[in-house]
């Protein structure tokens, strides 16, 4: 009877942990789903363009629902600083993974600019990265999102 209980305790827990994972990481895939897709660039510097950027995602939720809207923002060039560690816009980021938006920071800008800079940069644990902005955005394209320059 007590190997029983221990059992069944024990299931309970493995599915706690389990939910308690993947809920973070479901906010990070892609919604195969999702009716309205869209891949937004952002390849800028400038403070207005970043916060540009983050109000079009969040307007495509409003518009859409979460459910229905899969957005990825893809940053490179200047405009990986939107996902710099440090950026002032990191809890309005926080904000839009918790609503299911993805981000993507340019592995080539990355080493590019910590070449330049002599330190490795620290870039938002939100986002996720791959060799190239421009390739992500290609990728998206391919199958079917909308590409949107703000």
């Amino acid at each position: 009877m007590k190997i029983r209980r221990f059992v069944g305790l024990a299931s309970r827990l493995v599915l706690i942990c389990a939910l308690c994972i993947s809920g973070p990481l479901l906010a990070q895939e892609e919604k195969p789903f999702a009716e309205n897709k869209f891949v937004l660039q952002i390849s800028d510097m400038d403070p207005s363009k970043q916060t540009l950027v983050l109000n079009v995602a969040g307007n495509i939720l409003k518009a859409y629902g979460q459910d229905q809207a899969d957005v990825e923002i893809v940053a490179f060039g200047p405009g990986l600083r939107l996902l710099f560690e440090d950026n002032s816009n990191s809890g309005r980021i926080d904000g839009l993974v918790s609503s299911g938006v993805r981000f993507f920071a340019c592995e080539n800008t990355i080493n590019n600019m910590s070449r330049i800079l002599g330190e490795p940069l620290k870039v938002s644990a939100h986002a996720s990265s791959g060799k190239g902005g421009i390739v992500r955005i290609k990728e998206l394209t391919d199958q079917g999102y909308l590409l949107v320059k703000p």
